[in-house]
């Protein structure tokens, strides 16, 4: 069982909802993205995330990208939300000594350092097993373990490139074009995090902590499968397809023009390539029921051939609409449709506002922020979501909490920059 798991426990009352989580801890030693993400899921299911950090300077994407010198970067922000932040200096004897009583009392353990480093740190898996038999020890790298690659670094496009999300993505005639969301980066947090749920499941029935690892190449792998589909299909690799489906096997299925002419000024309609149905529909809402039958729209793999045809045809008739009359008149006629919004119209939606899709945090320093929620809604688990933390802010109360320190040994960790 977790370290904590009864809802009496830290000065609630019984009656107060609790994450799904709650009582399991988590000591997090990740940074940028693709661990930090999986951290931040943890946290967001009721997890108690602790992050280690440099007592300096902090994890490295405190000052990635920020706007503002010395102040903590929206990067960060974004990743770090609901984790407490405590600092100990792992290159001294007294900071790894800190670092191994939190393992102790940690049921998960969580890294993504550059190949090699956690183990010149002494906090390899073998390591801390030792320390807690019970840990679950995350490690996320770029590469597998075993992997020719497994010493390189990584980042998101890295991971999207050899794991290849890029060779489906683009022009058919165009390079490769890196997709937008980090999949290399927060679709491995993911993958990590549902083996760390299933890693808590099993040590009920065994006891024992367990290693889990997760490579970028491998997690995007996984979220091409349905390319795999096309390439026995033609067989031949994926081909870059554009907005057309990754099976090439229907029409329409494509970002169409809407009234406005913006940059994101477009509605995406696609029909299913099992049946005639959405098709027919389409016909009858632009008043063209004497196409139903013709012979070059009469089956999927037939406007496939004339898709430039059924192009033309469904962009004449969506230039007159703005992109979401678009999306309304062709959804309440069952028809598979969403009009393309861009970051800043998600944000503003009131409707994703109002079920916390999209949340406001006060953060100490920067104020009101607005960051994406948690989409995972469950009718036994709420946790309200909480700004990121300065570095070191849970310092003294964790480690008086967990590890006993008196406020004197705290002054002198401090004296000697352990802390």
């Amino acid at each position: 069982m977790p370290n904590d798991p009864t809802p009496e426990t830290n000065g609630r009352s019984p009656n107060v909802q609790l994450g799904a989580l709650h009582g399991v801890r988590v000591v997090d030693l990740t940074q940028f993205e693709a661990g930090t993400s999986c951290t931040l899921t943890l946290a967001w299911l009721g997890a108690e995330v602790i992050k280690v950090e440099e007592p300096t300077r902090g994890e490295q994407g405190r000052g990635a990208s920020t706007d503002k010198k010395g102040v903590d970067s929206q990067y960060f922000m974004l990743l770090n939300a609901n984790k407490k932040s405590v600092t100990a200096n792992l290159k001294t004897d007294k900071g790894r000594a800190i670092l191994r009583g939190l393992i102790e009392k940690a049921d998960v353990f969580a890294e993504n350092f550059a190949p090699g480093v956690i183990e010149r740190l002494g906090f390899g898996y073998d390591v801390v097993r030792e320390i807690n038999p019970r840990i679950i020890y995350v490690s996320v790298k770029g590469f597998g373990e075993d992997s020719p690659y497994k010493n390189y670094l990584a980042f998101d496009m890295i991971a999207q490139a050899t794991g290849g999300a890029m060779s489906i993505t683009g022009e058919p005639d165009g390079r490769p074009i890196k997709p937008g969301p980090t999949i290399g980066d927060t679709g491995t947090g993911l993958h990590a995090a549902i083996g760390v749920l299933a890693a808590l499941y099993q040590r009920q029935f065994t006891g024992e902590g367990q290693l889990i690892r997760c490579a970028m190449q491998e997690c995007v792998i996984n979220y091409g499968r349905i390319s795999y589909a096309a390439q026995y299909l033609w067989g031949h690799a994926a081909p870059r397809l554009g907005n057309q489906s990754i099976m090439g096997t229907n029409s329409p299925s494509e970002a169409y023009p809407c009234k406005g002419g913006g940059p994101n000024d477009y509605c995406y309609i696609y029909t299913s390539r099992a049946n005639q149905q959405h098709w027919e529909r389409i016909l009858k809402l632009m008043g063209r029921e004497d196409l139903i039958g013709d012979p070059r729209f009469d089956s999927p793999e037939e406007r496939f051939k004339n898709r430039h045809v059924v192009d033309e045809m469904l962009s004449a008739w969506t230039k007159q609409y703005d992109k979401l009359e678009v999306m309304r008149r062709l959804g309440e006629q069952g028809i598979p449709a969403g009009a393309v919004m861009d970051t800043m119209e998600l944000s503003n939606d009131p409707d994703l506002n109002r079920r916390e899709i999209f949340v406001t945090v006060k953060h100490p320093v920067r104020g009101d922020f607005k960051m994406p929620g948690w989409p995972v809604k469950m009718t036994g688990s709420k946790v309200p979501i909480t700004a990121a933390p300065l570095l070191g802010a849970d310092t003294d109360a964790v480690y008086r909490e967990l590890l006993g320190f008196s406020a004197e040994e705290l002054a002198k960790l401090r004296e000697e920059k352990v802390i």
